[in-house]
């Protein structure tokens, strides 16, 4: 089920304002119709009745007059003391520190833009989430589950409270806008859900599932998965690799992360840049300034290793480069 959005706190106090505005209208037509008041003394009498100032009567008041002024007194304090009471409730619950945080969820959520949807925050998420927050990748994450979100609260992360295959929640976390979706829910059932629901939404969204038993994988795929991962084939691939080639391992590791000044970067050549139609060569690609260009992958999946520079750029093409940050942005420029 997802989650409701927040009414205005003022809104709690709907009823007691109806209540009380019945009350004050009731009074004033009594009064005018019983001791023959004008509008203003029988307005000011209600309000110091309901109110229990303790003022003394404008006017002498008639028997059946004094009986009113008593059933005045009995609705019109109750009344009050509901109100109150709401108020009380909303002041204990910070409903509006809650609708504040809320409306600036909502606006940050507004704002983004190529950015990727996390859907779990469990342990797999909660690393996802810091691999993006060192590459600077902008992010909103959904969860439902009271831990997750309460860590997503207390961490400051830009987060949506509910079931993420809900197309409401995914339509709020921005999804015709985002770059990718990521499913890290620990449930594969879950996740096929929550992938077929993001594909119908949008039919070119980058989409990685977490798939926990091998035979899930084809079922994330036939739901609309572009990429399926298995974290603990994943693991053991990695485990096997630390344990045949540990150099090869640690080499890559550092150039992904950058450590030594030097990292490896994808460059898509998107529609309208001044780099389709032309040559590698042609594009200024294997310049000095310009990073090195290792690999060139086709929209349909052709892979070019260390790619010739007469090879024609396209629209779709995803360059792999290596080099400094300054060169990996020079290359980028070329392209664009």
């Amino acid at each position: 089920m997802s989650r409701a959005r927040l009414d205005h706190p003022l809104s709690r106090f709907r009823l007691a304002a109806a209540l009380l505005g019945v009350i004050i209208l009731y009074g004033i037509t009594g009064y005018m119709l019983i001791d023959g008041w004008d509008l203003l003394d029988a307005f000011y009498m209600v309000i110091i009745t309901i109110s229990t100032v303790g003022y003394t009567e404008i006017h002498p008041q008639s028997a059946a007059g004094r009986i009113f002024t008593s059933t005045l007194i009995v609705t019109g304090v109750a009344t009050m003391l509901y109100g109150f009471g709401v108020f009380a409730e909303t002041l204990a619950d910070n409903a509006f520190g809650k609708y504040r945080r809320e409306r600036k969820l909502e606006r940050s959520l507004n704002h983004l833009r190529d950015h990727f949807i996390l859907c779990g925050y469990g342990r797999i998420g909660t690393e996802i989430v810091a691999e993006f927050e060192d590459h600077k990748v902008p992010y909103a994450v959904i969860d439902q589950t009271e831990e997750a979100v309460g860590r997503l609260r207390a961490e400051g992360r830009l987060h949506i409270e509910g079931d993420a295959s809900s197309e409401d929640l995914l339509k709020q976390a921005g999804i015709e806008r985002a770059r990718g979706l990521i499913s890290a829910v620990d449930s594969d059932e879950r996740a096929v859900y929550i992938v077929l629901a993001a594909r119908a939404l949008n039919p070119n969204l980058y989409i990685i599932a977490r798939a926990g038993r091998p035979e899930s994988i084809r079922r994330l795929e036939l739901a609309g998965a572009t990429r399926t991962i298995s974290p603990y084939r994943m693991a053991g691939h990695r485990i096997a690799e630390l344990a045949v080639r540990p150099a090869l391992v640690d080499v890559l590791d550092t150039l992904h992360h950058a450590e030594a000044g030097i990292g490896v970067e994808e460059l898509l050549v998107g529609s309208g840049m001044a780099a389709i139609g032309k040559t590698i060569a042609q594009a200024g690609l294997l310049d000095a300034p310009a990073a090195k260009l290792l690999a060139l992958r086709r929209r349909d999946g052709t892979l070019h290793v260390d790619p010739s520079p007469d090879l024609q750029l396209e629209e779709g093409d995803l360059l792999i480069a290596l080099g400094s940050e300054a060169q990996l942005e020079r290359s980028a420029s070329l392209i664009t």
